[in-house]
């Protein structure tokens, strides 16, 4: 029995609407009619109501009783592909933002591969732009990004909260957790990343936005590497600054008026293959228990 015709007949069953059950398919209404034949010629009886001007699609008292039976079938195909997919390996594949893919997100790759023997991971870096289209085409099972973006067909979840605090160079009267007022600081000698909107909301409250910082970087790393002067300084998320900031060399320090943390999501797309469903669930439930709005859990 054809399984595609049977997939088709269900959304037709769920929806009693050629054009809802197309668009629950993601397929042309001409496609689920084709499959629908398909499946009435290899059971060799009509399966619903067919005439002009019809708001719903009823069914045949055939397509009526075949109900149950083309449940258990697509039940039944289900379980066939998770029995093929626990063979070797099955491959997942995460787009991830630059910074969390260096600063947040390794010990989750560690944690995957460690439990889960079976998976095949692949990561790849990318915008964030980049991680919505792939998610949107299947490309990626999984994608992580620090932008939220409505986007119909994908999830858009928080999974982790970055506190954002102020970076300098160590010196005789400076104290790690000192509380400054961004008043107290010169933002021509501020060492600019772009955090995203909300950073940059926060930053035109307090400095002029036509007053751009003499030093704009697009790496997270350069921050340290650039900074040699005790006047200079930046707003850096605290999993970075564990990452880099050396405390016989640098102070970190909180603001009266702290910029907003950077809020950074998980995407996935909505409609998933069982098999992947399923591990993408427990990659979910790993996720959770390792993040959370204060971050991992190694932090």
């Amino acid at each position: 029995m054809d399984f595609l015709g049977i997939e088709a007949f269900l959304a037709i069953v769920k929806t009693r609407n050629l054009t809802k059950a197309a668009e629950m398919l993601h397929l042309s209404q001409s496609t689920v009619s084709h499959r629908l034949q398909v499946l009435e010629r290899s059971v060799n009886a009509a399966l619903v109501e067919r005439g002009k001007g019809r708001q719903t699609i009823a069914l045949t008292p055939f397509g009526n009783s075949f109900i149950a039976i083309a449940e258990r079938w697509s039940l039944l195909n289900r379980e066939l592909a998770v029995l093929q997919a626990s063979g070797p390996q099955i491959r997942l594949t995460l787009g991830v933002a630059d910074s969390l893919n260096l600063y947040v997100l390794p010990p989750l790759y560690r944690a995957i591969i460690q439990q889960f023997p079976n998976i095949s991971l692949r990561v790849i870096t990318q915008h964030t732009m980049e991680s919505y289209s792939s998610i949107e085409s299947r490309d990626m099972d999984m994608a992580f990004v620090n932008i939220e973006k409505v986007i119909p067909g994908i999830i858009v979840e928080p999974f982790y909260v970055d506190e954002m605090v102020l970076v300098r160079l160590a010196g005789d009267t400076r104290r790690m957790g000192d509380i400054l007022s961004p008043m107290e600081l010169d933002h021509r000698h501020e060492i600019y990343f772009n955090w995203g909107p909300a950073y940059q909301l926060w930053r035109d409250r307090w400095w002029d936005a036509g007053d751009s910082s003499r030093l704009q970087v697009d790496a997270a790393a350069l921050l340290f590497y650039l900074m040699w002067d005790k006047r200079q300084w930046a707003v850096v998320p605290r999993s970075i600054v564990n990452a880099f900031a050396n405390p016989a060399k640098f102070v970190v320090q909180q603001l009266t008026e702290p910029a907003p943390a950077r809020v950074c999501y998980k995407l996935r797309h909505k409609h998933q293959e069982p098999v992947k469903e399923a591990l993408l669930g427990e990659v979910d439930g790993l996720i959770k228990t390792m993040f959370s709005v204060a971050g991992p859990e190694n932090q």
